[in-house]
Order: C-alpha cells, then sequence, then structure tokens
C-alpha cells in the first residue's frame, strides 16, 4: 500500500533523531546543521531564507553529493542475538540563490529530507521489518525581502515526494507493500543583524501529513481469540494512511569576531507530540478478520524533542574550515519502539572544509559522525538491547557564483 507502515516511519525519519537527514549542504554537514543565522552561501534557501536578502547581489548555486552509512544495527536478548542489514547510500542535493530582482530574492532548494532503510534476515525483526525502505525529494523554493537594512523575511512552499516499500513475515502473518505521495507545507523565516558581527535568526517548518494512498497484498492464518474459526485470510486492496511530519522550530545567534572566526548555537524543537496513533484504512475487499489483524491503530504517543547545535567557522584566504557538534534526542518512547525504527538519542561531530579556486567557483568535502546511545527497551513485543546504531555522513559540493 502506498508506504503505509513504512511512511509512518518516513515521518521519523523526516525529523525524528532515529534516520532523519538534517544535513543538506556542505556546510550543514561540516557545522553540524548549526547554519541558521550565519548562512549566507546558496543553502540559505532551504535553513534560513531570510539570509538571501543580505548575500552579495549575484546568482549562487551549489551542487553537492553525499554518502550515508548506516550501520548494522544489532539486537541481543536472552535468546538471541541478531544484526539489521547495513545500508549505503547516494544522495545528492541543490540550491540555489537569485541575485537581486526587484527588491526580493529567490531561492530554490532540492534535498532528500529522509531516507530510511531498516532490513532484517532474522526473527523476530522479520515479523515486523523485514524491509522499511524509504525515499524522499523535497522541492521548496522561497522568496525573501528586506523589511528594512538589519532585517530581512522570507516565506516558502514544501512540497515532498515519498516512494517506500515495506514488507513482513511472520509465522502467521505477512504484508508486502509499496507506493508513493505527494504532500505540501511552508516555512517562515526572520534575520536580523543589529550590528555586522551579531546575527540572529528564527526559523519555523511546518508540519507535513503524508497522506498515502495505494494498494496492500496482506494474509493471515489463525483466529481471532477463538472468535472465527482457524483459516487462512489473504486480501488485496486498496489502503490508505495519514502519517505526520511534526513542525519545526529553530532559534539561533551566530557572533563573529575580528579574527574572522564565526560561533553558532541553534535550538531546535521538534514537534512530535501530535504524532498519537498510526491507524490505516483498507478498501471494502479487505476481509473483516484481515482488517481487524492490520487495520487496529498502532498507539505512538512519541514526544516533542529538542535538539542543540554548534558550530565554528574560520576564514582564511581562500579556505574556510568548519566544525559542528549537535544533541539530539529521541522521540520514541520505550513503550512503542520497534525493530523498524530502534531509535536513541545521540551526539554528532563534524568537520569540514571548502576552498575557492576562484571569484566564481569553489568546491569542499565533509563529513560528520553519529554515535547512538544503546538502549534497552522492555514493551509488548521487544524485550532486549539495540546498539551500534551510529551513521556516517560524507559530503562533496562544488558552488558556482555568476
Amino acid at each position: 500500500m502506498k508506504s503505509l507502515v513504512l511512511l509512518s516511519l518516513a515521518a521519523c525519519a523526516l525529523f525524528a533523531g532515529g534516520y532523519k537527514i538534517p544535513e543538506s549542504s556542505l556546510n550543514s554537514v561540516a557545522l553540524s546543521a548549526a547554519g541558521v543565522a550565519h548562512s549566507e552561501g546558496a543553502d540559505a534557501a532551504y535553513y534560513n531564507p531570510a539570509n538571501m536578502v543580505f548575500m552579495k547581489n549575484e546568482h549562487t548555486l551549489e551542487a553537492n553529493l553525499f554518502y550515508i552509512g548506516l550501520s548494522d544495527v544489532e539486537y541481543k536478548s536472552a535468546s538471541t542475538t541478531i544484526n539489521a542489514k547495513r545500508e549505503d547510500f547516494i544522495v545528492p542535493s541543490l540550491h540555489y540563490v537569485s541575485q537581486d530582482i526587484k527588491g526580493m530574492r529567490f531561492g530554490l532548494s532540492v534535498v532528500s529530507p529522509a531516507g530510511l532503510s531498516k532490513r532484517w534476515s532474522d526473527a523476530p525483526a522479520v515479523y515486523s521489518a523485514e524491509e522499511f525502505t524509504l525515499k524522499t525529494v523535497e522541492l521548496n523554493p522561497s522568496v525573501a525581502f528586506k523589511i528594512n537594512e538589519k532585517t530581512g523575511v522570507a516565506l516558502g512552499v514544501r512540497a515532498i515526494y515519498s516512494e517506500g516499500v515495506v514488507k513482513s513475515t511472520s509465522p502467521i502473518a505477512s504484508r508486502d507493500m509499496d507506493g508513493d505521495s505527494l504532500d505540501f507545507g511552508y516555512n517562515l523565516a526572520l534575520s536580523y543583524k543589529p550590528v555586522s558581527e551579531l546575527e540572529l535568526a528564527l526559523t519555523y517548518r511546518s508540519n507535513v501529513d503524508l497522506s498515502v494512498k495505494g494498494d496492500a497484498l496482506l494474509s493471515y492464518t489463525g483466529t481471532l481469540g477463538g472468535s472465527v474459526p482457524l483459516g487462512t485470510y489473504t486480501s488485496s486492496s486498496s489502503a490508505s494512511v495519514s502519517v505526520l511530519v511534526p513542525a519545526l522550530f529553530n532559534a539561533a545567534i551566530a557572533y563573529t569576531f575580528a579574527t574572522k572566526t564565526t560561533l553558532e548555537f541553534v535550538y531546535e524543537r521538534n514537534f512530535w507530540s501530535e504524532y498519537k496513533e498510526l491507524d490505516f484504512n483498507y478498501g471494502s475487499s479487505v476481509s473483516p478478520v484481515t482488517n481487524v489483524v492490520f487495520g487496529t491503530p498502532i498507539a505512538k504517543n512519541w514526544k516533542d524533542t529538542d535538539v542543540f547545535r554548534f558550530g565554528v567557522t574560520q576564514r582564511l584566504d581562500a579556505l574556510t574550515l568548519m566544525g559542528g557538534v549537535v544533541i539530539d534526542e529521541s522521540p520514541v518512547p520505550e513503550k512503542t519502539l520497534g525493530f523498524e525504527l530502534p531509535d536513541s538519542d545521540s551526539v554528532s561531530v563534524s568537520l569540514g572544509a571548502r576552498y575557492r579556486i576562484d571569484e566564481k567557483l569553489s568546491v569542499g568535502l565533509a563529513a560528520l559522525y553519529s554515535i547512538r546511545d544503546e538502549r534497552k527497551v522492555t514493551n509488548s513485543s521487544i524485550n532486549g538491547e539495540f546498539s551500534n546504531a551510529n551513521v556516517l555522513i560524507v559530503a562533496s559540493a562544488l558552488e558556482y557564483r555568476f
């Protein structure tokens, strides 16, 4: 069915601590995404479009290519030790900022805000998460203008296309789903520069409801507490689900010293608490038994989370050096955590550099490593510990100004 359980995880992938991709440019990887107040490259179109009005009056275009590696998560219980498959991705992104056009600046970003793939080969993980794979593309156009010489504002439109695959197999039930979805939201930004050294910023990304529709192949063998006879119930049906992608708020401050050293702090709030449950709806061709097994709402009850980002930028002549740290919090409570997203709190560190070849062209390279906490879980379906859920991101970029 067009994404369904997988797209439920799409939501977590988009913004949660687990497998989100907030790093969609070279600078964001190098700075651990602490580039909101002090964003002055093409990626300002995505991270803080209000800053576009303070950029040099020229077109700026940046193309990025990322490697993302998800380690082979280990699950250990009293009776078994299993590992998820390692996942590797190559993901591109593009950012563009226009020159001044009648007092306005226009931006466009094409990014992958999420990339989830979790595949297991062994029981009990395959019962719920034999494969969960998600690919997303976000198109984010924006426009910015000055309120005065110290203040800029911007607004943009978010269009997120998602496609995914979900498979699970247990001794009595199986599901095979795939599909896609196109959904919309918006973003707002405000930048204020009281003096040239100090930069303040507020940004907001609206929630996006993934209104996924598609098809599902479902099979169940058994009874429902004796209420129906033992038998095999197989259904191929249309299906739909609405999954919350939460709103996101950033407050950032940056200060540049006489040594051309810029320090930035970003406070990020992810509004996950609206994600109460995951509810699937099927067509009339689904048998009542199958609908009870697969259509019963699944409680989530996630919590709002706080993320703290710290970045430092050192400008030299043609070379710019960057580094960052991010402290991230998982929104998933122990009671509803599953094999499809074995999430935990994390700390990430990053480094990067950009080299200016001439006045028009620059290149760069950066890396971020996310170290995730081990997490012991005891709930209705899991009694064990997850570990080795780390993530590596390597980014390269080519920027052209004209």
